[in-house]
């Protein structure tokens, strides 16, 4: 098969959905000599701040010269970047060889677009030998693909509302299902939680004699932020790390570096990786160029100022408009476009103070939200708002505009993929999942 014929191929495993289980994933990781077994890991879950935590853990351990693989998901721009060691994402020949390889397996068990691609990532790292694979869950947690695993670490970011139709309605059942990655005995790490959802995890941990973790804030002093990242001060039991660098702009983005900073020490004082505070000073600082990470408040133009970031449900909103309000800017032209199962209302509610105008958009997927929905919404809110027929046309006409007004892209990784893949005119194609 062409790398062509394997995308394809594997787009079309949607016709099977998405199944919650493990019974697929470990027959098609048995037939192929269950090498996931074969690479140490840490496996993180969590309703936001999961992808920048992976990436930060992988960038530093990447910085302490390490061979690091990294699997995140949904991709932005192109399927390879879903799986990537030390920021190279694995090359097209590959995929056609493991889609070539995986495909009779695949047909005689009906496996699902994300169990094939998590297999391949697994085949792949296995098969690269690499040092520490850092593994991000698609969704939930006990229930996911990736749960196979027995990592050396488990780390669970900030929970919060998202995908309530299948994670459930409450705090503490979509709490109960990321804790399913806690493994016996395997330390967990998280940082500060709502009240009932540390009680999950604390009880969760308890049952399996799993040692909990908790990185405080406040081991934390911010010295300064800015749209090119933050300064901060991190406390360990052994002293402070003064004038760290963090790449990735916003308050939240020191909180999820705070939890890497622990799982990498971690690594450090339990599994005799040789990770020193020089390799988190430079992984911090270099997350971009040791993960190829992108697409979270990223500056993707500064004049007129462009910022992209894939935030899709209201805490990630709330969270991406506090820091917007640090660095003293408001008064957006909001290119926002939704999937039809998010929370868009609470989503709109949180967006609607930075916003000045906002162009609707639906990108290419049968899962988006008609642009006269979020219109609406909009509307009630009291925010001018139009209607553009594409992704592509609504940040075209946002550039445009004959005013000064900064220009924000938000409300989907899709929406955010069509935005990149207009403005670097590179080819996209887009994915339900």
């Amino acid at each position: 098969m062409t790398y062509t014929e394997s995308i394809q191929y594997l787009y079309g495993l949607q016709k099977y959905g998405m199944k919650f289980g493990l019974h697929g994933i470990n027959t098609l990781l048995k037939e192929l000599g269950n090498p996931h077994n074969d690479i140490p890991t840490i496996h993180i879950a969590g309703t936001n701040g999961k992808g920048s935590t992976a990436a930060m853990i992988a960038a530093i351990c990447t910085a302490a010269g390490y061979k690091t693989g990294l699997y995140t998901s949904p991709h932005i721009l192109r399927f390879e970047e879903r799986i990537r060691i030390n920021g190279k994402s694995i090359p097209p020949r590959e995929v056609a060889r493991y889609v070539t390889q995986l495909r009779p397996l695949i047909k005689a068990h009906q496996v699902t677009f994300f169990e094939a691609v998590t297999a391949i990532a697994f085949l792949y790292f296995a098969n690269e030998r690499v040092d520490i694979a850092i593994i991000e869950t698609g969704l939930g947690g006990r229930l996911d693909a990736t749960n196979v695993l027995v990592p050396l670490i488990s780390v669970i970011t900030t929970i919060g509302y998202d995908h309530t139709h299948i994670l459930g309605t409450t705090l503490e059942s979509i709490a109960r299902e990321k804790a399913g990655i806690i493994k016996p005995n395997v330390p967990i790490i998280t940082g500060e939680q709502k009240r009932q959802v540390l009680q999950v995890l604390s009880s969760v941990a308890k049952e399996k004699r799993a040692p909990l973790v908790l990185v405080k804030w406040h081991h934390c002093v911010i010295n300064s932020t800015s749209l090119e990242g933050s300064i901060i001060d991190y406390k360990t039991s052994k002293g402070t790390i003064q004038s760290l660098s963090i790449e990735l702009a916003g308050e939240y983005q020191v909180y999820n570096a705070a939890v890497a900073i622990k799982a990498c020490l971690m690594l450090a004082e339990q599994f005799n990786y040789g990770i020193h505070e020089n390799h988190i000073r430079d992984g911090l600082s270099h997350i971009t160029e040791y993960t190829n990470f992108y697409g979270r408040l990223t500056i993707l133009r500064k004049n007129p100022l462009v910022l992209v970031d894939v935030a899709h449900n209201p805490d990630a909103m709330r969270s991406l408009v506090q820091s917007i309000r640090k660095f003293h800017l408001s008064n957006f032209r909001v290119i926002f476009g939704a999937m039809k199962d998010k929370d868009i209302e609470h989503m709109v509610e949180e967006l609607q103070p930075v916003c000045q105008e906002v162009i609707a958009v639906a990108p290419k997927t049968d899962r988006a939200a008609p642009p006269s929905v979020i219109a609406e919404i909009f509307s009630r809110k009291n925010v001018s708002t139009h209607i553009a027929p594409s992704v592509a046309k609504g940040i075209q006409s946002a550039l445009e505009s004959k005013d000064s007004l900064p220009i924000l892209v938000t409300g989907s990784h899709f929406v955010c993929a069509e935005v990149y893949a207009w403005y670097k005119k590179k080819k996209y194609l887009t994915i339900n999942q």
